[in-house]
Formats: structure tokens, sequence, C-alpha cells
């Protein structure tokens, strides 16, 4: 079977604002009383300079549309961001959309029939018979189960895929309410909106997928959640999540390595996802990293915050354009169930 090589990445991001622009701007009047001093804390404390946003907060409040107009702007929002995404992705694989055999899309923030997949296909101009996968709901690490599908057809079939990941998670500000709603202020103060497209290819040079894996440990399925209410979807995140990740996340990435004998000493390339601060700093510690280990994503937060899905494709471009780029690389990347998914790349010339 062909060895699935990531041949070309692509990004696109819509407008940035500094957070304390976002805070001073819109944030710090849509609290009150004790939650607005709470929400102040958490917006200094989330690691995040800098978010993009789709439906800036700074010129329109989202927060009591109801969930069919936050739908349908999600579509005149999400196609031409993921069709520059797309773009830029082919173009550094040296593909035509023409040339993709199967088509993944990742996206939890927005949904319509016909989705994505399906308008992109059209509008860039795919094969009739290119296959197509919708990966709704999977959250933040939606972006390495969506890698091992386009990775599996790859393998088994000789033919590039396409995997895209896009969210407008501005899109889901939630009214305020008169008590302090500790998880929806951490979520504000942490998402944006991003979306990347990785292309995958038969064999060449580029970072070889080697392998996907996961574990779910469904007793703290209750930990991280993302309901759809009246007004949009709301996020539900627990602070006991970086304790869950403690508990797996060593076996997680010892396994995978030992698998094709490596140990975390012969990885220089770790791509992990900032769901926040702490989450970081219970996978340096747990895996026992140097400091400088998980600069790649405490950079990405600083500059885009935790876009959800997209999230660890931007930190894998971050390490990818560096100037030694890294020759192994370990993807980790958390959501609800609680899962926790992993994936090793390894650079072929």
């Amino acid at each position: 079977m062909a060895v699935p090589v990531i041949a070309g990445l692509g990004t696109a991001q819509p407008s940035s604002a500094a957070q304390d622009e976002l805070w001073n701007g819109f944030f710090a009047g849509h609290y009150s009383g004790v939650t607005r001093v709470l929400a102040r804390r958490i917006f200094a404390n989330s690691g995040v300079s800098r978010r993009q946003a789709a439906v800036s907060p700074l010129l329109e409040d989202v927060s009591e549309w109801p969930t069919e107009r936050r739908m349908r702007r999600y579509q005149i929002e999400a196609l031409p961001l993921g069709k520059e995404a797309v773009g830029r992705a082919l173009t550094s694989a040296g593909l035509s959309a023409g040339d993709i055999g199967l088509f993944v899309v990742c996206s939890c923030t927005g949904y319509a029939t016909p989705g994505l997949d399906i308008m992109l296909a059209r509008d860039l101009g795919m094969a009739p018979d290119t296959q197509r996968m919708f990966v709704g709901h999977m959250g933040c690490y939606a972006a390495l189960p969506g890698l091992g599908a386009a990775g599996d057809f790859v393998a088994a079939r000789g033919r590039p895929a396409l995997l895209l990941c896009a969210e407008l998670t501005s899109l889901h500000i939630q009214p305020a309410t008169s008590r302090s709603d500790t998880q929806q202020i951490v979520s504000h103060a942490l998402f944006s909106d991003a979306a990347v497209a990785a292309v995958l290819v038969p064999g060449g040079p580029g970072y070889a997928l080697r392998e996907v894996a996961a574990v779910t440990d469904t007793s703290t399925a209750d930990h991280m959640t993302w309901e759809v209410t009246d007004t949009g979807f709301r996020m539900g995140l627990s602070p006991k999540v970086p304790q869950v990740l403690s508990t797996h996340v060593r076996g997680l990435a010892d396994g995978l390595l030992a698998r094709h004998g490596a140990d975390r000493s012969g990885v220089d390339g770790w791509a992990v996802h900032p769901g926040g601060p702490r989450i970081l700093n219970v996978v340096e510690r747990e895996l026992a990293l140097p400091e400088q280990a998980l600069a790649a994503s405490r950079e990405t937060l600083a500059e885009h915050g935790n876009c959800s899905s997209p999230t660890v494709l931007l930190i894998l471009d971050r390490l990818f354009r560096r100037p030694a780029p890294p020759q192994r690389v370990v993807m980790l990347a958390f959501g609800p169930g609680l899962t926790l998914y992993a994936a090793l790349l390894e650079h072929r010339r």
C-alpha cells in the first residue's frame, strides 16, 4: 500500500483583534458586577493576545441571535474562508481540485445541507466521482480522525485526498446571564476562527502519516460538551479536563511512539492542541518535555486563540515553516468524550 504523505498545507483566517481590544470593546460591557471581575481575570490569564473572528463582536453582537440566523451566517462566511485554505493547500502540493479522490471536511460550528463539502467541490471544480466525508461535532480533535480517514484512503486507493477543518466559533457567543458562568467565560476568552486544509498524496517528499491513535474515557463524557441551543451552540468545559488528560496522555503518546521503534527523546516537533494554558502545562509535565518543546503551541494560542479543529494544523504549519523543520512530529488533540487523539508524522525526502 502507498504511504500517505502530507504534501501541502493552506491556512486562511478572518480579520484579527487584540484580546484587550475585544475585552474593552465588547466583553467588558457584556458582563456586569462580580461576573465582570471574574471574566477580566480569565481573559487576562488565557494566554491569548490576538484572535480572529469572521463575525467580530466589535462590529456585531450575535449573543442574542437565534440559531437559525447563526447558521445562515455560517454558510456565508465559511465558504470563502474554506476556499482560500483549500486553494493554498492545493497550490502548495502542486495539484488541482480535479486530482482529489476524497474530500474530508471537519466542522462543528455550523451545519447546512448542501454543506461545505458539496459547495466547495462544486466551486473548486472537483471531479464528479470525488468522494466526500463530513465530520461534525468532534470538536477540537477532529483534524486527527480527519487525517486518519484521508490517510487510509490514500494508502488503499493510491489517490490524493484533501482535508479541510473550518470553524467559526465567533458565531456562538452566548447571552450574558445574571450569574457567573465560568465555563462560558473561558470559552469566550479562548475561541477564535480559522480554516486549514491539508493535501495527502501517495508517497513522495513531505511528512508521512505513520499512524493515528486515540483513547476515550467515557466515564468523563460530561466534562466537555457542545450543545445546540436556541441561541447557538453552548460550550461546556469542566475544570477537571486537565486532570483527565494527565491520566491518559503519557500512555497514548508513548504507545504510539513505541509501535514505531521510537520514544519521546526522538521527537523534535510537538503539535499539541492548546485548549488553554493549563492543558499545555499538563502535557508538558506528564511527558517531561523540555521548556521549548511546546513553543509552537503556545505561540499559536497567543496569536490565534483556540480555533477548535484547525488549531493543531495551524501549529503543524508553524513547525513546517521553521528554518530547520522537525524530522519527527507528534500531534496531540483533545475533545468531547473525553477523547485524546495522537498522530505520528515522519519527514521524507
